[in-house]
């Protein structure tokens, strides 16, 4: 996802790796929720321009096997199927101009 990300020109990115769909972390884990934004929100202060990448410090506390099968029946979010059959709408997400 970073690759891409970059590729349409986002200026900052917070990089994690966790599960699609879960970007803050796991549900009812409000203190490693909080711990994921105050992480990216920092990313802005410390952001020195366009095109600045971080990857965040936060480990998923289950093997990656475990974590599609925890989401296997959980459908994708209407903008994950979306933006999946027509990336070329990221740069207008980030930009404010929402696609109908």
């Amino acid at each position: 996802m970073p690759e891409l990300t970059r590729a349409v020109g986002v200026p900052r990115i917070a990089g994690i790796g966790y599960p699609v769909g879960r970007p803050l972390g796991q549900p009812h884990d409000a203190d490693g929720q909080r711990a994921v934004l105050r992480a990216t929100l920092e990313l802005l202060e410390r952001a020195t321009g366009p095109d600045h990448y971080v990857e965040l410090p936060f480990e998923w506390p289950e093997t990656p096997a475990q974590a599609r099968n925890a989401s296997r029946d959980v459908p994708p979010s209407p903008i994950a199927v979306l933006l999946a059959k027509q990336p070329w709408l990221i740069p207008r997400l980030y930009s404010g101009r929402i696609p109908a």
